[in-house]
């Protein structure tokens, strides 16, 4: 087993080697620097919320290499359109991807379509959905947004509400350190016991409120195993570790988070010498009511980046919600899509996303077009669109991360070779497979692009996988 780590540790190093020698090699022949690629300095640490009433500073982050790269008009000659074409044409024959599919090769500078079938139509997009919702979240609310969970005073003295903010990933008091870091529940009774303390309080009466998020608790279009089988969580403002019971295991997830949630801050209380009444109940705290302590999660713009690379259901639902809030729409899955839609038609990339049951990608209702997934992305990549970056940052690296490095995919011989060439966002549910992201051609310009097939006989995986790698070749 030793040597055998051994050599996994020496390839891999290697790998790295070969890497940062093919940088430094471009690094010399075309002059980027990192400021070109990322619009200034790379920052050492997610930028601090900006105190109230300042305005409001766009976040930027490192950036992914391909979604940055200073391309401009006549940079790098468009893939010959033929020869991509005759190959696009002759995979999309392939049997494996079923009766029904749409595709798109999108030049991201000029939004010129370079190759398009179908690509108006708009189909199920599975997790491609995410796409829609991170750019929705980062364009009305800011990339430098934080979620708050709360903990107010209650109408009669002696009695404190903890108040849902809409965070899944606040961490539960046996939650380990992850990125980006979560807000923990623990902080919070640790802050709210030093208040209670100061104030000469040290037995409290505690309620919990998830008024923030509204409707039901479920959309139309989940199937029933979702739940059960670890997917998602039902949708609540209060949650901790995503519903789960053991945040390390995706199932099982909790029948009611909220009350799971409050009834593990009733213990952690205790640990701080703060005694509580054994009922704790579900209520609603007043208007204006005096704070006690208050976790923030992290920026709006690595929440986005983990919700695309690990496809995270639970916090897409949440951003769907949040859009809404901000929109003024109802918290719930039929006002989050009213909102997301509204917040895309002033974006100019509503043409094609015709219908939103949900956030995740989870429901079957959902109707996306090839074309809006291509663009979004585009705009993503853009200068622009400064507030819209993070989407291209989060999404999977082909081989590497996320949903794209779990060793499933670019493993076939006609594929593999463009491991690290391409960053998208996959989508999966039974007779769906989709697949939306960016690549640079082998003459150096950027490409957004966007395969989807909603009536798959089995797995289109590899066949999507081959489609993205000729666009990365061309």
């Amino acid at each position: 087993m030793a040597r055998h780590d051994r050599l996994v540790m020496l390839a891999t190093l290697a790998m790295l080697q070969v890497l940062t020698i093919v940088i430094g090699v471009y690094a010399m022949t075309t002059g980027f620097s990192l400021g070109a690629l990322t619009g200034g300095p790379s920052p050492t640490e997610p930028t601090a919320s900006p105190p109230d009433g300042s305005p409001s500073i766009p976040v930027i982050t490192s950036g992914p290499v391909l979604a940055q790269l200073p391309v401009r008009s006549g940079d790098g000659p468009l893939p010959t359109k033929g020869t991509l074409t005759q190959q696009l044409t002759r995979a999309l024959g392939d049997k494996a991807l079923g009766d029904r599919v749409g595709a798109i090769v999108l030049d991201a500078v000029t939004g010129e379509r370079i190759f398009a079938s179908g690509a108006d139509t708009a189909v199920t997009p599975a997790s491609t959905t995410k796409i829609v919702i991170c750019a929705a979240a980062l364009a009305a609310l800011g990339p430098d947004t934080r979620l708050s969970t709360k903990v107010v005073q209650g109408a009669r003295p002696g009695t404190v509400i903890l108040v849902g903010g809409g965070d899944p990933l606040l961490a539960g008091p046996s939650a380990k350190p992850t990125y980006p870091k979560q807000a923990g529940l623990a902080t919070l009774a640790a802050r709210t016991a030093a208040t209670l303390k100061s104030q000469g309080v040290k037995k409290v009466t505690l309620s919990y409120d998830t008024s923030l998020f509204a409707g039901p608790s479920t959309p139309q279009g989940w199937k029933p195993s979702y739940i059960p089988d670890g997917n998602v969580a039902t949708v609540h403002a209060l949650a901790i570790d995503e519903g789960r019971q053991n945040p390390r295991y995706n199932a099982p997830r909790v029948p009611d988070p909220p009350q799971h949630a409050a009834a593990a801050f009733a213990r952690l209380l205790d640990k701080e010498g703060i005694s509580v009444s054994k009922s704790v109940r579900a209520g609603k705290a007043a208007a204006g009511a005096p704070e006690l302590a208050k976790v923030d999660s992290a920026p709006l713009y690595s929440l986005v980046e983990h919700t695309l690379t690990q496809s995270d259901n639970d916090y897409a639902e949440a951003l769907m919600r949040h859009v809404a809030i901000k929109e003024g729409q109802e918290a719930s899955f039929a006002g989050g899509e009213k909102a997301v839609i509204a917040v895309l038609q002033r974006l100019g990339a509503a043409q094609g996303v015709s219908s939103l049951s949900d956030g995740s990608g989870l429901s079957v209702r959902n109707r996306i077009s090839p074309y809006a997934l291509a663009k979004i992305i585009a705009m993503a990549g853009s200068p622009s669109y400064p507030n819209l970056h993070a989407i291209a940052s989060g999404m999977p690296i082909a081989g590497f991360s996320g949903t794209l490095g779990n060793g499933r995919r670019f493993v076939a011989s006609d594929s593999k070779g463009q491991v690290g060439l391409v960053r998208a966002k996959t989508g999966t549910l039974n007779n769906v497979n989709t697949l939306a992201g960016l690549a640079t051609t082998k003459d150096g310009r950027l490409v957004t692009f966007a395969f989807m097939a909603d009536q798959v006989p089995v797995n289109a995986e590899p066949v999507l996988d081959r489609l993205a790698a000729i666009v990365a070749r061309s």
